[in-house]
């Protein structure tokens, strides 16, 4: 794919492109849809102009819009999968807030060669989100460049939102989220050394680090989930697994830390990328007055993932 990075000045690429502007946080059946009537609609090269950091962050430093649903480089490997061949990447800044939707056109559309646009029936940009669909449709239907506005993506009569699937994140909903994903939830992240108490409890589990931390983080529980081990090597591929996420209360946890206990996995995955899949929600974490009771819950929990997973 190709990837291009714009602060703020205009963009000037002769390339045909048809182009969908959006979030794009997490990728949702939402988003899904709007590539795939681009791509179906598709003059010149598939691309996709987004953001790279959340607005709320920015302009409210919301701690809750640090995280993203799918950070950057996930959001590129995604994107490509469903065909998209050029990212725009547009900085999302307090400065950028403050344009007029006609800056907005003069810096970043007017540069391209755009054969047509593809955007949602809720799209609205410029100071005040001040512009909507009709304002660019009018707009563009002057210079004889189609705009093509997709109606809402609804589940059960409500609409698909990254909004919706943070909180369901965060609820452990993980059931949910996959469905209005078409895929399940997932965090990648680098193996990192731990305090190796699992394998001291009989339960090795790898501790997720690198870039883990930039995903919206699930409600802290522990989950049954898949991890695929990523990269080359004999070891590459995907394991059932159980996942915890959260404090871990037993031992005084401080942090808020994932890890996970790979069945039937038996290796030294250090300094690999693993990517960990959340499935479905088991139980909340338990503050256990030993390590006892810690050893005899996490028999329990692997008796059920066994079943589950057949």
């Amino acid at each position: 794919m190709k990837y291009i990075d714009i602060n703020s000045k205009p963009v000037v690429d002769s390339t045909p492109i048809t182009l969908v502007i959006g979030k794009f946080d997490g990728i949702h059946k939402g988003h899904q849809e709007l590539i795939k009537v681009a791509r179906d609609y598709r003059d010149g090269l598939l691309s996709v102009m987004s953001f790279s950091e959340h607005p709320l962050w920015v302009l409210r430093e919301d701690p809750e819009y640090i995280s993203s649903l799918t950070p950057l480089k996930t959001k590129l490997d995604i994107l490509q999968t469903h065909g998209v061949e050029q990212y725009f990447n547009v900085h999302f800044t307090k400065e950028f807030s403050d344009l007029t939707a006609e800056e907005f056109v003069d810096i970043y559309l007017n540069g391209l060669n755009i054969r047509r646009i593809v955007i949602g029936e809720d799209f609205h940009f410029g100071k005040m989100r001040s512009w909507d669909t009709d304002d660019l449709i009018s707009l563009y239907m002057q210079r004889g460049i189609a705009v093509t506005v997709i109606p809402l993506v609804k589940e059960k009569g409500e609409k698909i939102s990254s909004s919706s699937i943070r909180s369901l994140v965060k609820q452990g909903e993980m059931e949910t989220v996959s469905n209005l994903y078409g895929r399940p939830y997932a965090i990648n992240g680098k193996v990192i050394h731990g305090k190796a108490l699992g394998r001291t409890l009989g339960y090795p589990t790898i501790n997720l680090g690198g870039d883990a931390d930039l995903y919206v983080p699930p409600n802290p529980g522990i989950y049954l989930g898949t991890a695929e081990i990523l990269g080359e090597g004999i070891d590459a591929g995907r394991y059932n697994a159980l996942i915890s996420a959260g404090y871990r209360p037993t031992v005084n946890g401080q942090s808020y830390s994932i890890e996970a206990y790979l069945l039937d996995y038996s290796g030294d995955l250090y300094d690999r990328m693993v990517s960990l899949e959340f499935l479905k929600y088991v139980r909340d974490e338990i503050k256990f007055t030993d390590l006892d009771q810690l050893i005899t819950q996490m028999k329990l929990d692997e008796v059920y993932a066994r079943d589950y997973f057949g």
